[in-house]
């Protein structure tokens, strides 16, 4: 795995209250650096939604479907969700997020981030 790589995976249901957090089986974008470092369990991704009503949200990227991105239909990267998950939770690598998408949601994590 590598930044970048778009994943199927896993994200656990929230306990207790419900929120606005994105669970269940989706693609989500890598975006640690060093992804394969077997001293790290975990994994920072950036987890998708194709609900259209996330675009009013602000700190998200709209990416459609293509071949090498491998979604099957335009997505919105939730740069505001970013979160670290168990690597257990990566089901199978889907595609790669082109790079104009990669420098577009860099700066959105820096500006969601304030770096």
């Amino acid at each position: 795995m590598a930044r970048g790589d778009i994943w199927s995976v896993d994200l656990p249901a929230p306990r207790g209250l419900p929120g606005h957090e994105q669970f269940g089986l989706r693609p989500a974008v890598v975006v640690q650096t060093d992804a394969d470092d077997p001293k790290l369990p975990t994994i920072v991704v950036i987890p998708t939604t194709t609900k259209r009503k996330a675009l009013r949200f602000p700190f998200i990227i709209s990416v459609p479907a293509s071949q090498e991105n491998g979604l099957c239909s335009t997505s919105i990267l939730l740069i505001f969700q970013v979160r670290a998950i168990d690597k257990s939770r990566l089901k199978r690598k889907i595609g790669m997020l082109e790079s104009s998408y990669m420098t577009k949601m860099e700066a959105e994590i820096r500006a969601l981030l304030g770096l």
